[in-house]
């Protein structure tokens, strides 16, 4: 399956057309496999996230892979074929996790005092009808990057299934079989996936409408739509001076457009320091007003120009 297939399942008018009518909010629910559930329980119960679980708009399931694993000592990895250092996640125990959860209701986990002779029906050789289209996403280094645009994206779904890999990794057929994407959250190596998938969960939140205190927080955050995918100037609050540095007089001054033009204006030239590569893409998709180029040629930006020299708008 395309890594891009199942986040077209949910039509983006809809759920928006919802929002603006409001009619029901926009929620979302995240299954999380994992081979260490209580890694999640700090992330999950403080500040944002829990609000949000309060709130109705988020729910996340947590499933022990290794309940599904049906040997003796619920055995979840394997030596590599071939040999090699480490230990490879095995395709049995996370066949039987996702498929059991997603051809369920969302919020169906396997109860706790549950023992193998117990596990639902499982067919090893034929794969499991799902209920619906889920985004079963794999935590790997290996993934695409993820971004802010891979957070609304996802942001649309009504559920979202993240596998956490562990040691070197998983069985190449969970890839090919079970998985309908992959996302890194950088090019660095984790001990396992389960970190990524926290900040995938948070972001992915923090840009559901009823989240945030102020709406328009996630709109202006760094990369986000309403700063052009550019990164956010500095915020200043008490006291007005500390250490010999002042606040800048503009913020104080009352005149919201000259507020607004400076920190567009630090906006972009932080960008400019910082991220120029961000710059180019908005140059590229039209974002950059007039009045921002001239502001950025002034600091010592050149424009970037298409294959026959012209200098794009």
């Amino acid at each position: 399956m395309a890594q891009s297939d199942v986040l077209e399942q949910r039509a983006d008018d809809e759920s928006d057309k919802a929002c603006n009518q409001g009619e029901t909010p926009r929620t979302i629910h995240f299954d999380v496999f994992t081979l260490f559930p209580p890694m999640f329980l700090g992330a999950l119960s403080e500040s944002i996230l829990a609000r949000a679980q309060e709130k109705g708009i988020l729910q996340v399931t947590l499933h022990d892979i290794r309940d599904y694993a049906t040997d003796r000592h619920h055995t979840c990895d394997g030596y590599p074929y071939g040999g090699g250092g480490g230990m490879v996640m095995r395709p049995e125990p996370v066949f039987r996790a996702v498929e059991s959860v997603l051809s369920r209701p969302s919020g169906w986990r396997l109860p706790e005092e549950a023992n193998d002779c117990q596990l639902p029906p499982w067919n090893r050789d034929e794969p499991t009808i799902l209920r619906q289209p889920v985004p079963i996403v794999l935590l790997t280094p290996q993934g695409r990057r993820f971004n802010q645009e891979v957070a609304a994206q996802l942001s649309r779904q009504r559920r979202v299934a993240l596998v956490c890999g562990r040691y070197e990794g998983v069985d190449e057929r969970i890839r090919t079989q079970l998985i309908s994407d992959e996302l890194s959250i950088g090019d660095f190596v984790l001990s396992g996936g389960e970190i990524a998938a926290m900040a995938v969960i948070d972001a992915v939140t923090r840009t559901l409408p009823g989240v945030l205190g102020d709406e328009s927080g996630a709109y202006n955050d760094s990369f986000s739509d309403g700063l052009s995918g550019l990164l956010e100037g500095p915020q200043y609050t008490r006291p007005n001076a500390f250490r010999g540095e002042a606040v800048p007089e503009v913020l104080a001054s009352g005149h919201h457009a000259r507020v607004e033009r400076w920190r567009r204006e630090q906006s972009l030239l932080r960008t400019l320091k910082r991220r120029p590569d961000l710059l180019l893409r908005a140059t590229e998709s039209g974002q950059l007003t007039l009045e921002d180029r001239q502001f950025l040629s002034s600091q010592g930006w050149q424009a970037p120009t298409d294959p026959e020299g012209l200098f794009l708008s």
